[in-house]
């Protein structure tokens, strides 16, 4: 294994994400990441245009190298809200290391990972270890609600001549090349208000919402359609809320729900599904409305690009182990960003991290964020340069 050339130590390493860290870019507020890297960038010569979406909200484009091939690193900016703080050992804003765990809110989704990309990119630029190609950083806001910035990368063109993608979401010492899609949907079911001991005079607006979830449970998660590699659809309600009085009949009752789908069973499947169910009920006497509100697809690629066999091999040289593929749960950027790409485009998500993203003690173990940093200037630079 070569020696990788590094223009940081292992402190500027965790003093920039600690920097990042400090920044409550909750849902929110990414353009003040965006900034930050940017000012880090021009510090090595590298311009980085910021795409404003609103006076908080924008993504960050930096590209070193030029012609083909085109590599695309893909990390959003935000991160979910801490949770509740008393159950935290830590200042969720504040990178603490305890025993070579770094706790932080977005320590593993995903500002190490981030962070991992944003030093390998100024690494390879610093050292001129490109002999041609293109390196193309493309960092995303509101990836957790929604994924407006890579849908807004995506509509300005800036994965329209990418050959290859990494994702750096949180895999550990594996590598994601597909997963499920995710809908997030509302139910209103309007009624008639009127006092409980006379029901007759109203309609309870909690019935056919009941009726409607039970019967889209059933049939969704019953259904024998299935994925080899992401299983079967799952749909969840997770919210219901209706009525205001215990005397009273309620005239609204609301409840969503989170659905995700597979290539086999699809958003556009499920939408037809669930109008369908509403017909029924609102031809009973029901006044249901649908919103979906969030739709995106699932992803599937069959793992067998050049690029993700040199993503194993060099990461099995730094870790001492076999790199695996597999499917991911959760939905990422790529839903956008290579959704005309076909199943044979070259995806990889591979970053640092482990099973707590989202969670109260967040964190990444400090050894797997340094060592994604060699990974990545050792990989980068070895798919460019073949």
């Amino acid at each position: 294994m070569d020696i990788v050339k590094n223009s940081f130590t292992d402190d500027e390493e965790l003093k920039i994400l600690q920097d990042l860290i400090a920044i409550h870019s909750v849902n929110d507020h990414e353009m003040e990441v965006a900034l930050y890297l940017q000012k880090l960038l021009k510090k090595h010569d590298i311009s980085a245009k910021i795409l404003r979406f609103s006076e908080t909200r924008g993504d960050l484009i930096a590209e070193i190298g030029s012609g083909k091939p085109v590599l695309g690193l893909s990390g959003h900016m935000d991160v979910v809200a801490a949770g509740d703080l008393s159950q935290w050992k830590t200042d969720p804003f504040t990178l603490t290391n305890i025993d070579g765990k770094l706790y932080g809110r977005g320590t593993t989704d995903m500002k190490s990972g981030l962070t991992a990309m944003v030093i390998a990119l100024i690494s390879i630029h610093d050292h001129h270890l490109l002999k041609h190609g293109t390196l193309r950083l493309m960092a995303s806001f509101g990836e957790e609600i929604g994924e407006q910035g890579s849908q807004l990368l995506k509509n300005k063109g800036y994965m329209r001549d990418v050959d290859a993608l990494l994702i750096g979401e949180p895999t550990g010492y594996q590598i994601a090349i597909a997963h499920k899609g995710s809908m997030d949907v509302r139910f209103t079911s309007h009624g008639i208000e009127a006092h409980s001991s006379r029901p007759q005079n109203g309609y309870n607006a909690i019935n056919p919402l009941m009726k409607l979830l039970i019967e889209a449970n059933r049939f969704f998660n019953h259904s024998s359609k299935t994925n080899s590699q992401l299983g079967k659809l799952t749909f969840s309600t997770t919210i219901f809320n209706g009525g205001d009085q215990v005397n009273s009949i309620p005239a609204l009752a609301q409840a969503e729900a989170n659905i995700r789908t597979i290539p086999e069973f699809n958003n556009a499947e499920v939408e037809k599904n669930l109008k369908e169910m509403i017909a029924k009920q609102n031809k009973a006497g029901a006044k249901v409305d649908l919103d979906v509100y969030m739709s995106e697809p699932s992803i599937e690629t069959n793992g067998q690009s050049k690029f993700i066999k040199l993503a194993q091999k060099i990461g099995a040289e730094f870790v001492g182990k076999a790199i695996p593929t597999f499917a991911l749960n959760p939905v990422t950027d790529a839903s956008n960003l290579i959704i005309d790409k076909g199943p044979d485009f070259p995806l990889a998500i591979f970053g640092p991290g482990n099973d707590t993203p989202h969670q109260v003690n967040e964190y990444v173990d400090q050894e797997m964020y340094l060592k994604f940093i060699d990974i990545y200037i050792a990989l980068f630079t070895a798919y460019l340069n073949n």
